[in-house]
């Protein structure tokens, strides 16, 4: 009797040179998604700092303040609100860094120019950056600055003493947020930090302060 081999069909046999090329194709496939999302995860990553940096601004997230070029349209409120001035100097400068008041009482609405003072306690030239909140976080988005020492590097020659000037005022929307209805002080804190490298500036920087007075 005739035998008959009842096993699978064997598939043809693959040249190796052809697997060869078959494993390349993949590995070379697989890279380039790696790659890919490698380069999307640096690109987000850099994105994401202007993004996060324009939101806060935006919407006060995180208590960041917001910036103003003049005053509300409409004049102070009845409604009067103290606003606290908080002052710290990181690990690394060698300054003095103080509000000139510590707490003062203003109307909502009413434009406000206070004063901060800072002395360079070291023999050698050094360079800050303010960073800043107000607190309670959520009223970020009513704080609104007009002018502000936060927003550039400050260099002091040894020994310098300067008053820096802040100029905001608390927008009249404030009283439409009725989850402030209770909100009876408002604290704006700045933390000066080193600059290691600060960028060169023009002579003409290096001109002193305007004599102190309202903006």
């Amino acid at each position: 009797m005739e035998s008959f081999d009842h096993s699978a069909p064997r598939e043809p046999a693959v040249p190796a040179a052809a697997a060869k090329r078959r494993g390349l194709s993949r590995d070379a496939l697989v890279g380039t998604i790696c790659g890919a999302v490698v380069v999307l995860m640096v690109g987000a990553s850099y994105a994401a700092v202007p993004f996060y940096n324009w939101f806060c601004r935006a919407s006060g997230f995180n208590g960041t303040t917001q910036v103003a070029t003049a005053g509300p349209t409409t004049g102070p409120l009845a409604r009067k609100i103290a606003v606290r001035f908080d002052s710290n100097v990181a690990g690394g400068l060698p300054w003095k860094f103080e509000p000139e008041k510590t707490e003062i009482e203003v109307a909502i609405g009413q434009v406000v120019t206070v004063y901060y003072t800072v002395t360079n306690q070291s023999a050698r030239t050094t360079t800050g950056q303010a960073a800043y909140n107000v607190a309670p976080l959520t009223v970020g988005a009513y704080f609104n600055k007009i002018n502000c020492f936060c927003f550039t590097e400050q260099t002091m020659a040894p020994g310098e003493k300067r008053e820096m000037p802040v100029v905001f005022y608390v927008d009249p929307a404030l009283v439409g947020d009725h989850d402030n209805d209770s909100l009876n002080t408002i604290t704006l804190s700045y933390t000066f930090y080193p600059v290691r490298d600060p960028a060169p500036k023009p002579v003409a920087a290096g001109e002193p302060d305007k004599p102190r007075g309202n903006l």
